[in-house]
């Protein structure tokens, strides 16, 4: 459980394509921001939970651009994540080229401690494709990545995808 900060930077392009909730909205559903019990969920609850404890969450997404249906799902449905707390901006691939990440998505707890997520090459979360790694040097490599996507990034509100 996060004390003060928690991070979490994604770098595919899509995830879990066999999720009902983006096929709905490959099929033309929209989620209606108005009508909060349609999409609130267990994740909001956590977010909303870690923020009224002081715990700021941050989400960067690196994202390539024409952005991928799925990407488009996630900036459709962002407004979720922001409504229970979550700070997030959107970087262009083309405009990490001199920046050293870390090869899989992560989050960075508190400055201690990574979750790595491990994808299939299809975008399925692998078998044991969450990996918890306590590491100072982990973890200080990989905040240091996230602060440099994080700068460069752009406020949701103020992205325009293309």
């Amino acid at each position: 459980m996060a004390r003060y900060s928690a991070v979490h930077l994604e770098m595919r392009d899509s995830y879990m394509r066999d999720d009902p909730d983006f096929i709905a909205w490959q099929g033309g559903h929209r989620t209606d921001p108005a009508h909060r019990a349609s999409w609130w969920g267990t994740w909001h609850d956590v977010v909303s939970t870690a923020m009224a404890r002081g715990v700021t969450v941050r989400r960067a997404r690196i994202v390539s651009e024409p952005i991928s249906d799925y990407v488009r799902y996630e900036y459709d449905g962002t407004f979720a994540n922001i409504a229970a707390g979550e700070l997030v901006r959107w970087l262009p691939r083309r405009q990490t080229r001199d920046l050293a990440l870390p090869g899989p998505d992560f989050w960075v707890f508190d400055d201690e401690t990574v979750l790595f997520h491990h994808f299939t090459g299809d975008g399925q979360l692998d078998v044991d494709g969450r990996e918890y790694v306590t590491d100072q040097a982990l973890a200080k490599l990989c905040g240091s990545a996230f602060e440099s996507v994080w700068q460069r990034a752009v406020p949701h509100e103020e992205y325009r995808p293309r």
